[in-house]
């Protein structure tokens, strides 16, 4: 399997996976009456057509370990129910959050879910396998957090005043950011300790087919009685929509997928471990960001107010950037 360890190299697998983190959602933008959980079928087949597309490409050749075949013939049991378990724990915790931003509104759901799980997630990591300068890595990740903040606070400003946000959203919110935070150190488990440490293509396989197992329950119970209150949805609604969304939810998948092996890959190099590898791919939440500001024109005729948040969003995003990017150097 290939397994980089140069840094430069490893950063750009970081970086990779930020990108695609932050991106795959535009696949949703592109069906605007497609219901998310309707989407998320599709979506759970691209995830698995990404885990096996570099599974049999990077993960089958190059210097270092056992192959991706080899690695799932000989994985021990323990490891690959870690891998499944932080599959479905992340399944739950991405329909949850999207339910969140429905009900709540994204000022109230991305500060609230993505960063308890960038807290959660980064000690988690962190704990498991400490690799890295301490003060980098959590000055980096209090800087991130910093600038979902401010994200959040733009979006407050651009939306018209709500009277009063429904608790339900805040509860969903914390539920979602606690398991979203939750699902990495389960991957890192997986990957750590002592025996026959599989390799980050088969883990990745594992932590999909994990997620699209636990996704057939949970998604049915989701389009039966959606959390934000919406009608109930029948699969018929799903084979009557267009083959473009179908297409876009698979290429959404595909997508996430490659960002997740980017992470898990990085993850497993010595130079960075797995703290600095989730709280860079968390940074998605600004690249989604700069998808809605530049692209989607989310901000058009915004108060200048909302303007300035943004520019403080993206000066302390880059900020936290260079910190995590710093701390296995330092």
């Amino acid at each position: 399997m290939y397994q980089p360890e140069q840094y430069w190299i490893v950063l750009a697998f970081m970086i990779t996976s930020m990108l695609c983190w932050g991106s795959w959602a535009n696949t949703l933008k592109l069906c605007p009456r497609f219901r998310f959980q309707l989407f998320y079928w599709d979506y759970s087949i691209g995830l698995i057509l990404g885990a096996l597309l570099w599974g049999f490409t990077l993960g089958s050749h190059g210097a270092v370990g056992a192959s991706f075949l080899d690695d799932l013939r000989h994985i021990e049991p323990a490891r690959a129910l870690w891998a499944a378990a932080g599959g479905a724990v992340f399944n739950l915790a991405n329909l949850l959050l999207v339910a969140a931003i429905d009900i709540a509104g994204m000022a109230v759901a991305f500060p609230i879910g993505i960063g308890l799980a960038l807290v959660i997630g980064s000690i988690g990591g962190y704990v498991i396998a400490p690799v890295g300068n301490p003060y980098l890595v959590f000055g980096g990740v209090f800087l991130v957090i910093a600038a979902i903040v401010c994200d959040a606070l733009a979006y407050r400003v651009r939306s018209s005043p709500v009277a009063s946000v429904q608790t339900r959203g805040i509860v969903v919110s914390l539920i979602a950011g606690a398991l979203m935070g939750t699902f990495y150190p389960l991957v890192t488990r997986s990957m750590s300790g002592a025996g026959r440490v599989p390799g980050p293509y088969a883990i990745t396989f594992l932590f999909i087919c994990g997620a699209a197992l636990s996704n057939i329950p949970v998604n049915f119970a989701f389009m039966k009685k959606p959390v934000d209150g919406t009608a109930s949805l029948k699969m018929s609604e799903y084979f009557s929509a267009k083959p473009l969304w179908h297409l876009c939810g698979i290429l959404g998948g595909i997508i996430w997928a490659t960002g997740g092996v980017a992470s898990f890959v990085s993850s497993r190099a010595h130079s960075v471990g797995s703290a600095v590898s989730y709280s860079l791919g968390q940074g998605a939440t600004m690249i989604s960001a700069i998808w809605g500001v530049f692209v989607w024109k989310e901000f058009a005729g915004a108060p200048s107010k909302a303007n300035r948040y943004l520019v403080a969003m993206f000066l302390l995003f880059l900020l936290g950037l260079g910190a995590l990017a710093a701390s296995p150097i330092f």
